[in-house]
């Protein structure tokens, strides 16, 4: 059973170290987003950019009254390790370095990259672990090959091993910005450390790429990100590994667009009580990701971590006369035009007073990879934290960091939280009880007595 936070009564008595020296991270799939990541983080350390999006180089944390006057910088207040601490690698099936990656997902102009090219070009990708039966839609030849799964699972190990004594980093977090892999459900390979190793060595087909590089991350001591809506580390076995070798982990799979956008509304439905009668969503994009989830397979694992969010919000079962009956259809359309410039489209049938309907459209024409790369950037950060923090590395999974994701991971049997402004609060709630801080709940009742 993994260990719990204390309760809100009690102080923190956690010890966080200080972040010294470099952060290695590592990336699984160097693509729009992970370019798109990395590059920004070079315009921003050379002063050609500002890290908009970003809560960790942006954001500010309340502390105290609201007399109090007490707002920090999170970076000021919690010890995290800065841009400039920051050292990178990949795998992939492509060959490219990193700046012939970022200029051929078309995301960043020109003009930025060339100013940036020798340090992009200098991020080569290793070999990556790829099997076609998980990603159907693409195929390239930077690909590993082994005798078997735990084979394939042992040179992964290796080059983190290398790459963390060829980059001089004193710490590392892996954080998975490649394909969605085709549905998996989970089975008895996944259930344990030692049947998961097991089901490794007789390549079972059950196990799925990402969760090798998890598996590889984990053993290590390395924590680890999915920022996909694979299963990946969201099984028994990963939380098993996680608490035993102290690597936090998190997941599961980005919140830019569309459901950042649900995850705003719906929370306002319920507050107001009107109700709902469908919710129809649609995107199209055109970038590599478009072209994966043109695979069956590969969308209904999109599909399960975009649908549960509204359920989760509204709790159709505490109210069924407003939402017992929702329609709700998401559907994501593969256009090459687009790009990564994705476009997000939802049609909403509210009711309100009296049961009269009402009708809400949403159009978010949205750049994916410039949604997700700070979001990158946070967890990265936020997950090197939690390796340093006494109370946290040692509870698996970091519920803290929902804030991030679409389909959030948590303890079994806990239901997740999808509303946006409880995240937050989760999250700077964290932060205060790390540091000794009151937590904040907005009662604000001893301001009028």
């Amino acid at each position: 059973m993994a260990k719990s936070l204390k309760p809100v009564s009690e102080p923190s008595n956690a010890v966080i170290e200080p972040a010294k020296g470099k952060l290695g991270v590592m990336i699984p799939g160097m693509g729009a987003v992970a370019t798109t990541f990395v590059a920004g983080v070079e315009a921003i350390r050379k002063g050609l950019a500002a890290p908009i999006g970003s809560l960790t180089q942006m954001g500010t944390i309340r502390l105290g009254k609201r007399t109090d006057g007490r707002t920090p910088k999170v970076n000021e207040f919690v010890p995290l390790a800065t841009l400039n601490d920051l050292v990178f690698t990949g795998w992939d099936i492509y060959e490219d370095n990193m700046y012939e990656a970022a200029t051929n997902a078309g995301v960043l102009d020109r003009y930025l990259l060339e100013k940036i090219k020798p340090f992009l070009s200098k991020i080569k990708p290793r070999k990556a672990v790829f099997d076609h039966n998980y990603v159907k839609r693409i195929e390239g030849p930077n690909v590993k090959k082994g005798k078997n799964k735990m084979d394939l699972a042992e040179q992964l190990r290796q080059d983190i091993r290398d790459f963390k004594k060829s980059s001089g980093a004193s710490r590392l977090v892996t954080i998975w910005c490649a394909s969605t892999e085709t549905f998996i459900k989970p089975t008895a390979a996944h259930q344990s450390v030692k049947a998961f190793e097991k089901a490794m060595l007789k390549s079972d087909p059950k196990i799925a790429p990402s969760m090798m590089y998890a598996y590889a991350s984990l053993m290590e001591g390395v924590p680890f990100a999915n920022g996909a809506p694979n299963l990946t580390v969201d099984i028994p076995a990963m939380r098993e590994l996680s608490r035993q070798n102290e690597a936090p982990i998190c997941g599961k799979d980005f919140k830019t667009g569309q459901t950042l956008m649900k995850t705003v509304l719906a929370p306002a439905f319920k507050a107001r009580l009107l109700g709902m009668a469908g919710w129809y969503s649609t995107n199209i994009l055109g970038n590599r990701d478009g072209e994966v989830l043109d695979d069956p397979g590969s969308f209904k694992t999109k599909e399960e971590s975009k649908l549960g969010v509204l359920e989760h919000i509204l709790q159709p079962s505490i109210y069924p006369e407003l939402y017992g009956n929702i329609f709700h259809k998401v559907r994501i359309n593969y256009y090459p035009p687009r790009g990564d410039n994705k476009e997000g489209w939802d049609n909403i049938d509210i009711f309100g007073w009296l049961g009269y309907p009402m009708q809400i459209k949403v159009d978010f024409l949205c750049r994916d990879s410039i949604l997700a790369a700070p979001l990158v950037l946070d967890l990265v950060l936020f997950l090197d934290l939690a390796k340093r923090t006494s109370e946290l590395r040692g509870i698996g999974i970091q519920e803290w960091l929902s804030f991030y994701f679409k389909s959030p991971m948590t303890a079994p049997g806990l239901y997740p939280e999808h509303d946006l402004f409880i995240q937050l609060m989760k999250l700077k709630n964290t932060l205060r009880h790390l540091k000794g801080e009151e937590l904040i709940t907005h009662l604000g009742l001893e301001y009028y007595d």
